[in-house]
């Protein structure tokens, strides 16, 4: 059966659909042997022969989700032209070929989703879910209530306003001042271009939380595949609840 190509790329883990799109449209995929570069062709990758930088893509018969968690120091892309580590390397399973929902910064660490699931990350990503992300920020001295207020609200961030913010201050100590931030948008670099706004830049950033699904106790740098249970709580689906997305099989 015929699909987006953009879509056929997402389930093979190459990326996510909108990453899919970038790649289609620099001339990186082939349909039976012809460069195809116009998002939204269609193909079936079941009769056709379809590759990305020349090589056959290989779709899972099985979706599968992790959350992982990131240590800093790790970049959140499939390949780094700098060298630098990135998260995918951090996979033992070496056949699994997962790509990351979103990303964190090269100096936060904490809690990421990595699928091979196009319609999940797409629909995580997309900002009609609103998909709570939860942080704990640590942060150079301490935010007066206006500032804090104002940040509640949105503030206006390179010609943006950003959605309300829930903050909740944890601990003062010192000079710095730790808070807990939760927000739903997926801008780069958000949490800290918020607080250096304020005059308070971030000095250290963990990411907890996607909706209800919580980092816990994961160690550093390890993982763990999520399961029907574990879906739910990204979405905040009760039991009886219908996840809100397709998938080419359940993770696990």
């Amino acid at each position: 059966m015929k699909e987006r190509l953009q879509k056929i790329l997402a389930r093979a883990g190459v990326g996510s659909r909108r990453k899919a799109e970038t790649l289609i449209a620099e001339g990186r995929v082939k349909v039976d042997g012809l460069v195809v570069n116009q998002p939204g062709t269609l193909a079936d990758p079941e009769q056709q022969q379809i590759t990305f930088d020349g090589h056959p893509l290989r779709l899972p018969t099985r979706a599968t989700t992790i959350l992982l968690n990131k240590p800093r120091g790790y970049v959140t892309t499939m390949h780094d032209p700098q060298g630098r580590p990135i998260v995918t390397s951090l996979i033992r399973e070496k056949e699994l070929r997962l790509f990351p929902v979103g990303r964190l910064d090269l100096d936060t660490e904490g809690a990421l989703l990595l699928t091979n699931d196009g319609d999940l990350a797409q629909r995580i990503l997309h900002p009609k879910h609103e998909i709570n992300r939860t942080y704990v920020a640590t942060v150079q001295g301490a935010p007066k209530a206006d500032q804090l207020a104002a940040l509640r609200q949105g503030i206006v961030i390179e010609e943006r306003r950003t959605w309300p913010a829930t903050i909740k201050v944890l601990k003062r100590e010192g000079a710095t001042t730790t808070l807990e931030v939760v927000i739903h948008e997926g801008r780069k670099r958000q949490v800290r271009k918020m607080f250096e706004a304020i005059g308070h830049p971030v000095l250290h950033l963990k990411r907890i939380a996607y909706g209800g699904l919580r980092l816990e106790r994961l160690p550093v740098g390890a993982y763990r595949r999520l399961n029907e249970e574990d879906l739910r709580k990204i979405f905040n689906c009760a039991p009886q609840d219908k996840i809100p997305f397709t998938s080419s099989g359940m993770a696990g």
